[in-house]
């Protein structure tokens, strides 16, 4: 049973391209499958050098995976392409679904004309117009099949898939945003993203069994954040200046990868992740972004950050398997704890 599904927990941005990547050297993938579309920057960190991806997974960074964007992804044509530029990557090691949708210029405008980044702090990248495009099946949709500049690397990505898992190759699949903005799971209605966000969604999107899954990796942060603007409620909302403040960080900021704009910030907020618990029936759970808890690289900052952990696993009822110190490192428990 070689499929790996990563999963956000919370409002997306929980650093779900770092633990695929991680994920993928640690179990020793093959093949790498990335749903979704361009409205969702991954960011890993590969030899030192720092590599976000809006379209490609991240695990393709290393040597020997093959990418796969599977029927159920939304392609920004000339953004995917430039990210292949950016790899040197050639028809060996990505391979795209014909029949995955083309975000176009016309679907931009609509999410532009309908005021979403303003209702609903919406990225505005076209993704979810082309989702209704597709679901309306007027005939107006454009699919990688009609992209000149796309075929070197068409092929049906099903018995690729399908052909790893029977001679145990390991499936990874990077799921994009998290539970609490799932279309038909979220709690707030049209403060959401236009797909399901769940595991299974992200393996309907990609055409495999569920039979075949043995791996769910739920990845949550420390303190979750939601887009900025109208975006919907936060819970314990703080300032990025409350939560510098407790490491010394003063500096301390994010911001997004498509818009650019400073990301909204909370406390942990229990409830969306014991759901996405409840939906998702994780294997393993990461916690992500202890560095922001305390400074773990001091005995002090470590012993607050394992405090912070076990009340985070009480809340939840839940262990929590992998910790995430920094933008690069993910560690067991195990591994965690020896150092305190």
């Amino acid at each position: 049973m070689p499929i790996s599904i990563i999963v956000g927990a919370q409002y997306g941005s929980e650093g779900k391209g770092k633990v695929a990547h991680a994920w993928a050297s640690r179990y020793g993938a093959s093949v790498t499958v990335r749903v979704g579309g361009p409205n969702s920057g991954h960011t890993a960190v590969h030899d030192g050098q720092t590599h976000v991806f809006r379209q490609l997974p991240t695990a393709v960074l290393w040597p020997g995976i093959v990418a796969v964007l599977p029927p159920g992804s939304y392609i920004d044509a000339s953004l995917l392409l430039r990210e292949i530029e950016s790899l040197g990557l050639g028809p060996d090691r990505l391979v795209v679904d014909p029949r995955a949708v083309v975000v176009t210029a016309a679907d931009v405008d609509a999410e532009r004309e309908a005021q979403l980044a303003r209702r609903i702090g919406s990225t505005g990248s076209g993704t979810g117009s082309a989702v209704a495009r597709r679901i309306r099946r007027d005939g107006s949709t454009v699919r990688a099949a009609d992209v000149e500049e796309l075929r070197p690397y068409l092929g049906d990505t099903l018995p690729l898939l399908h052909a790893t898992i029977s001679e145990r190759g390991r499936v990874l699949i990077e799921g994009t945003q998290g539970y609490g903005l799932s279309l038909l799971h979220g709690l707030e209605g049209d403060f959401a993203t236009s797909r399901d966000t769940t595991a299974a969604g992200f393996l309907s999107e990609t055409g495999l069994s569920p039979r075949d899954v043995d791996q769910v990796v739920l990845v949550a942060r420390s303190f979750p954040i939601r887009v900025a603007g109208n975006s919907g409620s936060l819970a314990f909302e703080r300032s990025w200046e409350d939560i510098g403040a407790k490491t010394g960080r003063k500096e301390l900021i994010e911001r997004t990868t498509v818009t650019n704009r400073i990301r909204r910030v909370g406390d942990f907020e229990p409830e969306v992740v014991r759901r996405a618990i409840y939906a998702n029936s994780p294997s393993h759970i990461i916690l992500n972004h202890l560095d922001y808890v305390s400074d773990v690289q001091t005995d002090r900052g470590r012993a607050e950050a394992a405090g912070f952990v076990q009340r985070i696993e009480e809340a939840l009822q839940s262990r929590i398997d992998y910790l995430g110190l920094d933008a690069a490192r993910i560690v067991s428990r195990e591994e965690f704890h020896a150092v305190i």
